[in-house]
Protein backbone atom coordinates (compact mmCIF):
# COMPACT_ATOMS: atom_id res chain seq x y z
CA UNK A 1 0.00 0.00 0.00
CA UNK A 2 2.87 2.37 0.89
CA UNK A 3 4.50 1.63 -2.47
CA UNK A 4 1.26 2.56 -4.29
CA UNK A 5 0.98 5.87 -2.39
CA UNK A 6 4.61 6.66 -3.15
CA UNK A 7 4.09 5.91 -6.86
CA UNK A 8 1.02 8.17 -7.02
CA UNK A 9 2.92 10.95 -5.28
CA UNK A 10 5.90 10.52 -7.63
CA UNK A 11 3.65 10.68 -10.72
CA UNK A 12 1.91 13.77 -9.36
CA UNK A 13 5.22 15.53 -8.82
CA UNK A 14 6.45 14.43 -12.24
CA UNK A 15 3.28 15.75 -13.90
CA UNK A 16 3.54 19.10 -12.16
CA UNK A 17 7.21 19.35 -13.10
CA UNK A 18 6.41 18.76 -16.78
CA UNK A 19 3.80 21.50 -16.60
CA UNK A 20 6.36 23.99 -15.35
CA UNK A 21 9.32 22.95 -17.48
CA UNK A 22 8.09 22.05 -20.93
CA UNK A 23 8.00 18.56 -22.42
CA UNK A 24 10.51 16.87 -20.15
CA UNK A 25 13.55 17.98 -22.13
CA UNK A 26 16.43 19.91 -20.60
CA UNK A 27 15.67 23.45 -21.73
CA UNK A 28 16.92 25.58 -18.85
CA UNK A 29 15.01 27.92 -16.56
CA UNK A 30 12.31 29.83 -18.46
CA UNK A 31 11.72 33.59 -18.51
CA UNK A 32 15.32 34.55 -17.82
CA UNK A 33 15.94 38.25 -18.37
CA UNK A 34 17.71 38.97 -21.65
CA UNK A 35 21.14 40.46 -20.95
CA UNK A 36 22.37 43.43 -22.95
CA UNK A 37 25.53 45.43 -22.36
CA UNK A 38 27.06 48.56 -23.83
CA UNK A 39 30.37 50.26 -23.19
CA UNK A 40 30.26 52.24 -19.92
CA UNK A 41 30.43 56.01 -20.41
CA UNK A 42 34.00 57.29 -20.70
CA UNK A 43 35.53 53.81 -20.83
CA UNK A 44 37.32 51.82 -23.51
CA UNK A 45 36.94 48.08 -23.98
CA UNK A 46 40.17 46.09 -23.58
CA UNK A 47 39.86 42.69 -25.19
CA UNK A 48 41.30 39.56 -23.63
CA UNK A 49 44.86 38.68 -24.52
CA UNK A 50 48.28 37.37 -23.62
CA UNK A 51 51.45 39.42 -23.29
CA UNK A 52 54.92 39.41 -21.76
CA UNK A 53 54.66 41.28 -18.48
CA UNK A 54 57.79 42.99 -17.20
CA UNK A 55 60.61 45.28 -18.27
CA UNK A 56 61.70 45.70 -21.88
CA UNK A 57 64.88 47.66 -21.27
CA UNK A 58 67.67 47.85 -18.73
CA UNK A 59 66.66 47.92 -15.07
CA UNK A 60 68.32 51.28 -14.36
CA UNK A 61 68.08 51.21 -10.54
CA UNK A 62 68.78 47.47 -10.43
CA UNK A 63 65.60 47.02 -8.44
CA UNK A 64 64.92 43.52 -9.84
CA UNK A 65 61.15 43.89 -9.37
CA UNK A 66 59.99 43.26 -12.92
CA UNK A 67 61.04 39.80 -14.02
CA UNK A 68 59.52 39.11 -17.44
CA UNK A 69 56.84 36.42 -17.71
CA UNK A 70 53.97 35.55 -20.03
CA UNK A 71 50.49 36.13 -18.59
CA UNK A 72 46.89 36.15 -19.81
CA UNK A 73 44.30 38.85 -19.07
CA UNK A 74 40.47 38.52 -19.24
CA UNK A 75 38.54 41.33 -20.99
CA UNK A 76 37.64 44.51 -19.10
CA UNK A 77 36.77 48.17 -19.49
CA UNK A 78 39.10 50.98 -18.47
CA UNK A 79 38.61 54.75 -18.15
CA UNK A 80 40.07 56.37 -21.23
CA UNK A 81 41.59 59.12 -19.08
CA UNK A 82 42.59 59.54 -15.47
CA UNK A 83 39.78 60.64 -13.15
CA UNK A 84 39.61 64.43 -13.41
CA UNK A 85 39.09 67.05 -10.72
CA UNK A 86 35.56 67.66 -11.95
CA UNK A 87 34.68 63.95 -11.93
CA UNK A 88 36.06 63.48 -8.43
CA UNK A 89 34.21 66.62 -7.35
CA UNK A 90 30.95 64.82 -8.18
CA UNK A 91 31.90 62.30 -5.49
CA UNK A 92 32.71 65.07 -2.98
CA UNK A 93 29.43 66.87 -3.72
CA UNK A 94 27.46 63.63 -3.40
CA UNK A 95 28.91 63.07 0.07
CA UNK A 96 28.21 66.69 1.01
CA UNK A 97 24.62 66.55 -0.24
CA UNK A 98 23.92 63.19 1.40
CA UNK A 99 25.07 64.56 4.76
CA UNK A 100 22.91 67.66 4.22
CA UNK A 101 19.83 65.57 3.41
CA UNK A 102 20.30 63.44 6.49
CA UNK A 103 20.53 66.58 8.63
CA UNK A 104 17.46 68.13 6.98
CA UNK A 105 15.60 64.84 7.29
CA UNK A 106 15.55 65.21 11.08
CA UNK A 107 13.27 68.25 10.68
CA UNK A 108 11.69 67.59 7.28
CA UNK A 109 11.61 63.81 7.23
CA UNK A 110 9.27 63.16 4.30
CA UNK A 111 11.06 65.64 2.02
CA UNK A 112 14.57 64.27 2.41
CA UNK A 113 14.33 60.70 3.73
CA UNK A 114 12.32 57.59 2.89
CA UNK A 115 11.45 55.93 6.20
CA UNK A 116 8.79 53.52 4.86
CA UNK A 117 8.52 51.37 1.76
CA UNK A 118 5.47 51.05 -0.51
CA UNK A 119 3.95 48.49 1.86
CA UNK A 120 4.29 50.72 4.90
CA UNK A 121 7.19 48.72 6.33
CA UNK A 122 9.80 50.72 8.25
CA UNK A 123 13.13 51.26 6.43
CA UNK A 124 15.99 51.23 8.94
CA UNK A 125 18.25 52.99 8.24
CA UNK A 126 16.14 55.22 5.96
CA UNK A 127 16.93 55.87 2.29
CA UNK A 128 17.94 59.34 1.11
CA UNK A 129 15.38 61.12 -1.07
CA UNK A 130 17.32 62.80 -3.89
CA UNK A 131 14.25 64.25 -5.61
CA UNK A 132 13.73 67.25 -3.29
CA UNK A 133 16.16 70.06 -4.20
CA UNK A 134 18.15 71.77 -1.44
CA UNK A 135 17.89 75.55 -1.33
CA UNK A 136 21.15 76.33 0.44
CA UNK A 137 20.08 79.98 0.88
CA UNK A 138 16.80 79.15 2.60
CA UNK A 139 17.11 80.61 6.16
CA UNK A 140 15.38 77.61 7.74
CA UNK A 141 17.62 75.14 5.88
CA UNK A 142 20.73 77.24 6.53
CA UNK A 143 20.21 77.14 10.28
CA UNK A 144 20.00 73.34 10.26
CA UNK A 145 23.01 72.98 7.94
CA UNK A 146 25.20 75.41 9.85
CA UNK A 147 27.18 72.55 11.42
CA UNK A 148 28.43 71.56 7.96
CA UNK A 149 30.37 74.83 7.67
CA UNK A 150 33.58 76.06 9.22
CA UNK A 151 33.12 77.81 12.54
CA UNK A 152 33.47 81.60 12.41
CA UNK A 153 36.93 81.65 13.99
CA UNK A 154 38.23 79.29 11.26
CA UNK A 155 36.87 81.28 8.33
CA UNK A 156 39.28 83.24 6.12
CA UNK A 157 38.07 86.60 4.80
CA UNK A 158 34.75 85.78 6.54
CA UNK A 159 33.80 83.41 3.71
CA UNK A 160 31.28 80.74 4.63
CA UNK A 161 32.81 77.46 3.47
CA UNK A 162 32.03 73.78 3.91
CA UNK A 163 34.18 72.14 6.58
CA UNK A 164 35.84 69.50 4.40
CA UNK A 165 36.89 67.54 7.51
CA UNK A 166 33.25 66.49 7.87
CA UNK A 167 32.92 65.05 4.35
CA UNK A 168 33.17 61.43 5.48
CA UNK A 169 31.88 58.57 3.34
CA UNK A 170 30.73 55.32 4.94
CA UNK A 171 30.84 52.31 2.64
CA UNK A 172 30.90 48.51 2.63
CA UNK A 173 32.30 45.67 0.56
CA UNK A 174 32.37 41.87 0.68
CA UNK A 175 35.71 40.26 1.45
CA UNK A 176 35.38 37.32 -0.91
CA UNK A 177 38.96 36.17 -0.37
CA UNK A 178 38.41 35.59 3.32
CA UNK A 179 35.04 33.97 2.61
CA UNK A 180 36.68 31.53 0.18
CA UNK A 181 39.68 30.78 2.37
CA UNK A 182 40.09 27.29 3.77
CA UNK A 183 41.48 26.72 7.25
CA UNK A 184 42.45 23.88 9.56
CA UNK A 185 39.72 22.83 12.02
CA UNK A 186 39.93 19.70 14.15
CA UNK A 187 42.52 18.25 11.81
CA UNK A 188 40.36 18.79 8.68
CA UNK A 189 40.79 21.42 5.97
CA UNK A 190 37.40 23.13 5.75
CA UNK A 191 35.60 26.20 4.52
CA UNK A 192 34.05 28.51 7.07
CA UNK A 193 30.65 26.86 6.64
CA UNK A 194 30.66 23.37 8.13
CA UNK A 195 28.30 21.10 6.20
CA UNK A 196 28.27 18.53 9.02
CA UNK A 197 27.28 20.87 11.85
CA UNK A 198 25.38 23.32 9.57
CA UNK A 199 27.07 26.25 11.21
CA UNK A 200 29.87 28.71 10.56
CA UNK A 201 33.27 28.12 12.10
CA UNK A 202 36.67 29.75 12.13
CA UNK A 203 37.72 33.38 12.38
CA UNK A 204 37.91 36.35 10.05
CA UNK A 205 39.98 39.53 10.16
CA UNK A 206 37.60 42.50 10.27
CA UNK A 207 38.13 46.01 8.95
CA UNK A 208 39.82 47.02 12.23
CA UNK A 209 42.39 44.26 11.92
CA UNK A 210 40.85 42.21 14.74
CA UNK A 211 40.37 38.45 14.51
CA UNK A 212 36.71 37.68 15.30
CA UNK A 213 34.59 34.53 15.17
CA UNK A 214 32.57 33.93 12.02
CA UNK A 215 28.87 33.97 12.93
CA UNK A 216 27.23 34.05 9.49
CA UNK A 217 27.70 35.57 6.02
CA UNK A 218 27.63 39.09 7.47
CA UNK A 219 31.03 38.42 9.04
CA UNK A 220 32.57 38.84 5.58
CA UNK A 221 30.94 42.25 4.98
CA UNK A 222 33.53 44.92 5.76
CA UNK A 223 32.71 48.52 6.66
CA UNK A 224 34.83 51.63 6.63
CA UNK A 225 34.55 55.41 6.81
CA UNK A 226 36.93 57.80 5.12
CA UNK A 227 37.21 61.50 4.48
CA UNK A 228 36.90 62.03 0.73
CA UNK A 229 38.36 65.50 0.25
CA UNK A 230 41.76 65.52 -1.51
CA UNK A 231 44.84 66.68 0.37
CA UNK A 232 45.32 70.08 -1.27
CA UNK A 233 48.39 70.78 0.86
CA UNK A 234 50.31 67.97 -0.84
CA UNK A 235 51.63 70.48 -3.39
CA UNK A 236 53.61 72.13 -0.60
CA UNK A 237 54.35 69.03 1.47
CA UNK A 238 55.88 67.13 -1.47
CA UNK A 239 58.56 69.71 -2.30
CA UNK A 240 60.91 71.47 0.10
CA UNK A 241 62.30 74.85 -1.00
CA UNK A 242 59.80 75.12 -3.86
CA UNK A 243 56.97 77.66 -4.22
CA UNK A 244 53.74 75.80 -5.02
CA UNK A 245 51.19 77.75 -2.97
CA UNK A 246 49.08 78.74 -6.03
CA UNK A 247 48.48 75.06 -6.81
CA UNK A 248 47.41 74.41 -3.23
CA UNK A 249 44.95 77.31 -3.32
CA UNK A 250 43.37 76.53 -6.68
CA UNK A 251 44.13 73.14 -8.22
CA UNK A 252 41.14 71.16 -6.97
CA UNK A 253 38.38 73.76 -6.80
CA UNK A 254 39.12 76.32 -9.54
CA UNK A 255 37.28 75.82 -12.90
CA UNK A 256 40.57 76.33 -14.74
CA UNK A 257 41.64 72.87 -13.53
CA UNK A 258 38.35 71.00 -14.05
CA UNK A 259 39.78 68.71 -16.71
CA UNK A 260 43.14 68.10 -15.07
CA UNK A 261 43.74 64.76 -13.31
CA UNK A 262 42.80 64.73 -9.63
CA UNK A 263 45.76 64.40 -7.26
CA UNK A 264 46.16 64.42 -3.49
CA UNK A 265 44.01 61.29 -3.28
CA UNK A 266 45.18 58.35 -1.19
CA UNK A 267 44.80 54.74 -2.26
CA UNK A 268 42.03 54.32 0.30
CA UNK A 269 40.16 57.32 -1.10
CA UNK A 270 40.50 55.92 -4.62
CA UNK A 271 39.17 52.56 -3.38
CA UNK A 272 36.19 54.33 -1.76
CA UNK A 273 35.55 56.26 -5.00
CA UNK A 274 35.24 52.96 -6.87
CA UNK A 275 32.71 51.68 -4.30
CA UNK A 276 30.70 54.90 -4.65
CA UNK A 277 30.78 54.79 -8.45
CA UNK A 278 29.36 51.25 -8.38
CA UNK A 279 26.67 52.33 -5.92
CA UNK A 280 25.84 55.35 -8.08
CA UNK A 281 25.21 53.32 -11.22
CA UNK A 282 23.41 50.43 -9.51
CA UNK A 283 21.17 52.92 -7.73
CA UNK A 284 20.23 54.49 -11.05
CA UNK A 285 19.53 51.10 -12.65
CA UNK A 286 17.29 50.16 -9.72
CA UNK A 287 15.38 53.45 -10.02
CA UNK A 288 14.68 52.59 -13.68
CA UNK A 289 13.18 49.23 -12.74
CA UNK A 290 16.21 47.15 -13.67
CA UNK A 291 16.88 43.92 -11.83
CA UNK A 292 20.51 43.38 -12.88
CA UNK A 293 23.57 45.10 -11.47
CA UNK A 294 26.87 46.05 -13.03
CA UNK A 295 30.15 44.52 -12.01
CA UNK A 296 32.02 46.56 -9.43
CA UNK A 297 34.16 49.46 -10.53
CA UNK A 298 37.63 49.00 -9.08
CA UNK A 299 41.26 49.98 -9.37
CA UNK A 300 43.11 48.03 -12.07
CA UNK A 301 45.38 45.11 -11.31
CA UNK A 302 49.02 45.80 -12.09
CA UNK A 303 48.80 43.16 -14.81
CA UNK A 304 45.69 44.79 -16.31
CA UNK A 305 47.26 48.23 -16.20
CA UNK A 306 50.42 47.14 -18.00
CA UNK A 307 48.46 45.15 -20.58
CA UNK A 308 46.25 48.19 -21.28
CA UNK A 309 49.26 50.54 -21.42
CA UNK A 310 50.94 48.41 -24.08
CA UNK A 311 47.93 48.84 -26.36
CA UNK A 312 48.38 45.45 -27.98
CA UNK A 313 52.04 46.11 -28.84
CA UNK A 314 53.89 43.43 -26.92
CA UNK A 315 57.50 44.14 -25.92
CA UNK A 316 57.06 47.87 -26.57
CA UNK A 317 58.95 50.16 -24.21
CA UNK A 318 56.34 52.95 -24.06
CA UNK A 319 52.55 53.09 -24.65
CA UNK A 320 53.06 54.68 -28.07
CA UNK A 321 55.10 51.68 -29.18
CA UNK A 322 58.44 53.32 -29.92
CA UNK A 323 61.81 53.45 -28.20
CA UNK A 324 61.91 57.22 -27.80
CA UNK A 325 59.97 59.90 -25.91
CA UNK A 326 59.80 62.18 -28.99
CA UNK A 327 58.01 61.71 -32.30
CA UNK A 328 59.61 62.20 -35.73
CA UNK A 329 58.99 65.95 -35.47
CA UNK A 330 60.89 66.20 -32.22
CA UNK A 331 57.78 66.74 -30.08
CA UNK A 332 57.49 65.01 -26.74
CA UNK A 333 54.83 62.30 -26.50
CA UNK A 334 53.94 62.63 -22.81
CA UNK A 335 54.03 65.04 -19.87
CA UNK A 336 57.10 64.31 -17.74
CA UNK A 337 60.48 65.88 -16.79
CA UNK A 338 62.32 65.65 -20.10
CA UNK A 339 65.60 67.25 -19.04
CA UNK A 340 67.42 68.22 -15.86
CA UNK A 341 65.69 71.27 -14.41
CA UNK A 342 63.48 71.60 -17.51
CA UNK A 343 59.83 70.75 -16.94
CA UNK A 344 58.31 72.84 -19.75
CA UNK A 345 59.63 71.42 -23.02
CA UNK A 346 56.78 68.89 -23.15
CA UNK A 347 54.16 71.66 -22.93
CA UNK A 348 53.39 71.63 -19.21
CA UNK A 349 55.17 72.60 -16.01
CA UNK A 350 52.89 70.67 -13.64
CA UNK A 351 50.03 68.44 -14.78
CA UNK A 352 48.22 69.17 -18.05
CA UNK A 353 44.57 68.57 -19.05
CA UNK A 354 43.82 64.90 -19.63
CA UNK A 355 44.00 63.72 -23.25
CA UNK A 356 46.50 66.45 -24.18
CA UNK A 357 48.63 63.83 -25.94
CA UNK A 358 47.70 61.12 -28.43
CA UNK A 359 46.14 57.89 -27.10
CA UNK A 360 47.68 54.47 -27.45
CA UNK A 361 46.25 51.82 -29.77
CA UNK A 362 43.56 50.88 -27.22
CA UNK A 363 42.33 54.49 -27.18
CA UNK A 364 43.68 55.18 -23.68
CA UNK A 365 45.20 58.57 -22.87
CA UNK A 366 48.08 59.41 -20.53
CA UNK A 367 49.11 55.85 -19.74
CA UNK A 368 52.58 57.39 -19.47
CA UNK A 369 53.18 60.67 -17.68
CA UNK A 370 50.88 63.42 -16.39
CA UNK A 371 50.20 61.59 -13.11
CA UNK A 372 51.25 58.17 -11.88
CA UNK A 373 48.29 55.90 -11.12
CA UNK A 374 47.22 53.74 -8.20
CA UNK A 375 46.62 50.06 -8.88
CA UNK A 376 44.72 47.66 -6.64
CA UNK A 377 47.80 45.57 -5.87
CA UNK A 378 50.01 45.57 -2.82
CA UNK A 379 53.66 46.06 -3.69
CA UNK A 380 56.22 43.35 -3.10
CA UNK A 381 59.59 43.15 -4.85
CA UNK A 382 59.18 39.45 -5.59
CA UNK A 383 55.51 39.53 -6.67
CA UNK A 384 56.26 38.40 -10.22
CA UNK A 385 57.88 35.23 -8.90
CA UNK A 386 54.77 33.79 -7.28
CA UNK A 387 51.74 35.46 -8.92
CA UNK A 388 49.56 33.27 -11.12
CA UNK A 389 49.93 33.58 -14.88
CA UNK A 390 46.15 34.04 -15.35
CA UNK A 391 45.04 37.55 -14.34
CA UNK A 392 48.02 37.94 -11.94
CA UNK A 393 46.99 39.56 -8.67
CA UNK A 394 48.48 40.18 -5.25
CA UNK A 395 46.43 42.04 -2.64
CA UNK A 396 46.79 42.70 1.05
CA UNK A 397 44.26 44.66 3.12
CA UNK A 398 46.59 46.58 5.40
CA UNK A 399 45.25 47.99 8.66
CA UNK A 400 46.52 50.95 10.71
CA UNK A 401 48.52 48.74 13.07
CA UNK A 402 50.23 46.77 10.29
CA UNK A 403 53.90 47.25 9.47
CA UNK A 404 54.62 50.04 7.01
CA UNK A 405 55.93 47.59 4.41
CA UNK A 406 52.48 46.00 4.23
CA UNK A 407 50.89 49.34 3.34
CA UNK A 408 52.76 49.74 0.05
CA UNK A 409 50.56 49.88 -3.06
CA UNK A 410 51.88 49.62 -6.61
CA UNK A 411 51.75 52.71 -8.81
CA UNK A 412 52.34 52.80 -12.55
CA UNK A 413 52.93 55.16 -15.45
CA UNK A 414 55.21 57.90 -14.16
CA UNK A 415 54.20 61.52 -13.69
CA UNK A 416 54.85 65.13 -14.61
CA UNK A 417 57.83 65.30 -12.20
CA UNK A 418 59.42 61.96 -13.22
CA UNK A 419 62.20 61.23 -15.69
CA UNK A 420 61.52 59.11 -18.78
CA UNK A 421 62.52 55.81 -17.17
CA UNK A 422 59.33 55.76 -15.07
CA UNK A 423 57.16 56.19 -18.18
CA UNK A 424 58.05 52.72 -19.44
CA UNK A 425 55.26 50.14 -19.54
CA UNK A 426 57.03 47.61 -17.33
CA UNK A 427 58.44 49.88 -14.62
CA UNK A 428 56.93 49.54 -11.14
CA UNK A 429 57.01 51.83 -8.15
CA UNK A 430 54.99 52.22 -4.95
CA UNK A 431 53.53 54.59 -2.41
CA UNK A 432 51.85 54.03 0.95
CA UNK A 433 48.08 53.52 0.91
CA UNK A 434 47.33 56.37 3.33
CA UNK A 435 49.62 58.87 1.60
CA UNK A 436 48.47 61.55 -0.85
CA UNK A 437 50.84 62.98 -3.44
CA UNK A 438 50.65 65.81 -5.98
CA UNK A 439 51.77 63.43 -8.73
CA UNK A 440 49.53 60.38 -8.15
CA UNK A 441 45.99 59.96 -9.47
CA UNK A 442 43.98 56.98 -10.66
CA UNK A 443 41.52 55.55 -13.15
CA UNK A 444 38.90 52.79 -12.80
CA UNK A 445 38.27 49.49 -14.55
CA UNK A 446 35.25 47.19 -14.70
CA UNK A 447 35.31 43.50 -15.54
CA UNK A 448 33.54 42.30 -18.68
CA UNK A 449 31.12 39.38 -18.36
CA UNK A 450 31.27 36.70 -21.01
CA UNK A 451 33.61 36.24 -23.93
CA UNK A 452 34.53 39.24 -26.07
CA UNK A 453 33.50 37.46 -29.29
CA UNK A 454 33.23 40.60 -31.39
CA UNK A 455 36.46 42.17 -30.06
CA UNK A 456 34.68 45.44 -29.28
CA UNK A 457 33.00 44.67 -25.98
CA UNK A 458 29.88 46.74 -26.51
CA UNK A 459 26.39 45.95 -27.72
CA UNK A 460 26.48 42.23 -27.01
CA UNK A 461 23.32 40.26 -26.37
CA UNK A 462 23.19 36.90 -24.60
Amino acid sequence: MKKVKFLVLFLAVLASSCGNYGNGELTGVPDRERWFTTDPYGMKFIKMGTYNMGGNDQDVPWANTTQARTVSIPPFWMDETEITNNEYRQFVHWVRDSLARIMLGVEFEEDFLFTEDDNGEVIDPPFINWETPIDWKDPEYAEILNDLYLSENERFYRRKEIDTRKLNYTYSWIDLRQAAKKFNFDGDIRHHYNEDSKRYTGQVRNEKGEMVDVTDRSSFIMHDEINVYPDTLCWIADFTYSFNEPMTNAYFWHPAYDHYPVVGVTWKQAFAFCRWRTQLQNGYLASQGGSSYVQDYRLPLESEWEYAARGGQDLSMYPWGGYYTRNNLGCFLANFKPMRGNYVDDGGIYTVPVASFEPNDFGLYDMAGNVAEWTSNAFDESTYSYMHDLAPDYTYDAHPDDAWTLKRKAIRGGSWKDIGYYLQNGVRSYEYQDTAKSYIGFRCVRSFLGRDINDTGGNQVY
